[in-house]
């Protein structure tokens, strides 16, 4: 077993839904422990350090208008390779591949807004953690 930590948020669409106590009963229910949470609203600054993969793509300033257009739930999750097993249950990115009884599968209106984001390597999860949550 590897107990792993992984960074989770729950984007404006999931948050403005109502679909949080949903995806946490899911997270929980997979034996993931959520060890922290906080709502927060994102700005700018914050969303071109989280997606400078993606800063100079032409659609950016569309993903900076929906994640700035409520808050979000960020999360701290813990568990046995709670990395991967989290981008599972999360289901695929497009919203058109995500699997039936996954989290964008069975919720997910568009890959725009696909409620959820997860970290994809526990490297990243630790970046991301900070990001968000400072040192811990």
């Amino acid at each position: 077993m590897a107990i792993e930590r992984t960074y989770i948020m729950l984007k404006p669409d999931c948050v403005k839904r109502g679909l949080m106590g949903e995806v946490i009963s899911r997270i929980e229910r997979k034996n993931y422990k959520i060890v922290d949470a906080k709502m927060m609203t994102l700005d700018e600054a914050v969303l071109r350090e989280h997606y400078a993969h993606i800063a100079d793509k032409p659609f950016f300033p569309e993903i900076v208008t929906y994640m700035t257009s409520g808050p979000v739930l960020a999360m701290i999750v813990e568990g046995d390779n709670a990395v991967k097993g989290m981008r599972i249950i999360m289901g695929a990115t497009k919203f058109e591949e995500a699997a039936a009884g996954t989290i964008r599968g069975d919720y997910a209106c568009c890959t725009s807004e696909n409620l959820i984001h997860g970290s994809d390597s526990v490297e990243n999860a630790e970046i991301e953690i900070k990001r968000f949550f400072g040192d811990r």
